[in-house]
């Protein structure tokens, strides 16, 4: 890959492929796969992300908002795109752009319903949410003839999808939790397939799930964090292949003597003569004044440096006392050599934080294409 010139978060879409086949040979062949590319594509470019996913065959796609799937319909991507937490007042305009709702209490299927027949929309697919113990969204399992009432009550709706979201796939100390969610889901949708006559497709699993829960696969799964590269625990995250590198460069060098101070509030002062770097990547760019302070550090020529000081809004400084570097050398903040999920930990916090949190001003660069 060529040396950066400036601030970019390369893209890999070979390592993209890498994790969607790695996930897919988890589960069995007629399962589908929706990918979910919510917040940018997990803070990487959706469209780039989204045409590739069409490429390699996935079922469906999963953004969070409404407007984020009229984005991906502008871009040319004609999967179908469920919404996960839409809101009624967008509602004409979801179904205007084609796009399925996650629908998930009483009052929100209501609206869906209604709106799906002032536009007369007839069979217009829609998810219904579940809780089976995230306790965030979803009818309860004691609302089930809520959701049998007003689904048969309409021709203008009918259920696409049952699905629910697992709390804790990852840690193995909460598998009975697990266990009972998954068979919660089971009996919800048992008991609504008798009463509706009809059975719309399953699914419950996360990235986590697919690894540590196979046998819950049902009619589909859903992975969000897996396809980027990362599996919530370390033994996947070796086989997984995160797609973002984020870059930048050597804006200027400065020799310090003992005593000298760099930046805001005089955050650091040189214990001895020192030579710093500043780097045009900041808070307002996603790297956050947590990182500071010799909490986390990036790569310099195959070397390691500490940011030093306050965060700045556009710039942070590192210092590189013995590292053979010059201005406008290339700078890896995250990716190759410095995993995401390490740099985030240096920073008390996890990779879908950090990646997610790129600002939309870093350039983007798909490479691998």
């Amino acid at each position: 890959m060529p040396k950066a010139r400036e601030t970019v978060l390369e893209i890999d879409l070979n390592a993209l492929e890498h994790n969607y086949r790695y996930l897919r040979s988890k589960v069995d062949q007629g399962v589908k796969l929706m990918a979910v590319v919510k917040a940018f594509g997990y803070g990487s470019d959706v469209t780039g992300i989204a045409k590739k996913l069409t490429e390699l065959g996935a079922d469906y796609l999963a953004v969070a908002y409404t407007s984020e799937g009229v984005a991906l319909r502008k871009a040319g991507i004609e999967l179908p795109i469920l919404v996960l937490h839409p809101q009624s007042y967008n509602f004409q305009e979801l179904i205007e752009n084609c796009l399925e709702p996650s629908l998930y209490s009483e009052f929100v299927l209501k609206e869906f319903i209604n709106t799906a027949e002032e536009l007369k929309q007839k069979d217009y697919p829609v998810h219904i949410k579940f809780n089976t113990g995230l306790n965030r969204l979803g009818f309860s399992e004691n609302e089930t003839d809520i959701v049998r009432d007003l689904l048969t009550g309409t021709k203008a709706v009918k259920a696409a999808s049952f699905f629910s979201h697992l709390a804790a796939s990852e840690d193995w100390r909460e598998r009975e939790f697990t266990l009972g969610q998954i068979h919660s889901f089971k009996r919800i949708a048992l008991k609504l397939f008798d009463e509706l006559g009809y059975r719309p497709l399953l699914h419950i699993c996360n990235t986590s799930g697919i690894i540590n829960y196979p046998e819950a696969a049902f009619d589909m799964v859903r992975t969000g964090i897996g396809l980027y590269g990362f599996g919530n625990e370390k033994l996947q995250d070796e086989k997984l292949k995160p797609i973002g590198t984020l870059k930048t460069i050597i804006s200027q060098i400065h020799t310090l003597k003992k005593g000298e101070s760099v930046g805001y509030n005089r955050a650091f002062i040189a214990s001895k003569p020192s030579k710093t770097a500043t780097l045009p990547i900041g808070h307002a760019d996603g790297i956050n004044r947590q990182y500071g302070n010799g909490r986390a550090g990036v790569i310099v020529n195959g070397k390691y440096a500490p940011i030093i000081g306050n965060v700045c809004m556009d710039m942070l400084m590192i210092d590189i006392t013995g590292i053979d570097c010059k201005e406008g050398d290339e700078v890896i903040i995250f990716g190759g050599p410095q995993h995401a999920t390490d740099f985030a930990a240096k920073g008390n916090t996890i990779s879908y934080e950090l990646i997610t949190g790129i600002s939309q001003r870093v350039k983007r660069v798909l490479v691998g294409e």
